[in-house]
């Protein structure tokens, strides 16, 4: 039986404390990014897909505390842990060139899965500061499905491209101080 280790597990409990707290200043910012998925993925760099799904998952739960949208967007944060380490398994963070295409590779699957969750269930209209940029598209005469996903595409890759620089830089800190954190 493998055991996991004190640092493994603080770890992840940073991780989930990161996504928390990053979604809780996105939502009181009314931000039209999420913030909610930093330690999704720094946990897919270093632990892989069930860690990255793990940290995900347990944020969803714990952010559903204040923000109840939270639970049902929880299979975007199951799928964003999944696919964030399915990709950190061949490449690991890097540079900027990097960067942008991993933001993209992670953030589709996402971006699909979270357009449904809110024009099905929400009507196009949830607690985060992006519905608001759905509303000014609304408003064009734009049809709701097009202007959620829309949204949502430009949303979800800006986050994930903010999220995919930090999880580099802090992924560089780690490997360096704890060249064993696997």
């Amino acid at each position: 039986m493998h055991k996991i280790k004190t640092r493994t597990l603080t770890l992840l409990a940073l991780c989930i404390a990161l996504n928390v707290v990053g979604a809780n200043i996105a939502l009181m910012l009314k931000l039209p990014i999420y913030l909610d998925s930093i330690g999704t993925v720094l946990a897919a760099a270093v632990f892989g897909p069930l860690g990255g799904m793990l940290v995900g998952g347990a944020s969803a739960l714990l952010a559903g505390i204040t923000d109840l949208y939270a639970l049902f967007f929880m299979p975007v944060q199951l799928l964003t842990g999944c696919v964030a380490g399915l990709l950190y398994r061949r490449f690991k963070p890097g540079t900027w060139r990097s960067n942008w295409w991993m933001a993209l590779a992670i953030s589709l699957p996402g971006t699909v899965v979270s357009t449904l969750i809110t024009v099905i269930l929400f009507h196009g209209i949830t607690s985060s500061g992006s519905s608001m940029l759905v509303q000014v598209l609304l408003g064009t005469g734009m049809s709701k499905v097009a202007a959620v996903f829309l949204i949502q595409i430009a949303t979800d890759y800006l986050d994930r491209f903010i999220t995919v620089y930090v999880v580099a830089l802090v992924y560089r800190i780690l490997r360096s101080r704890l060249p064993q954190a696997n």
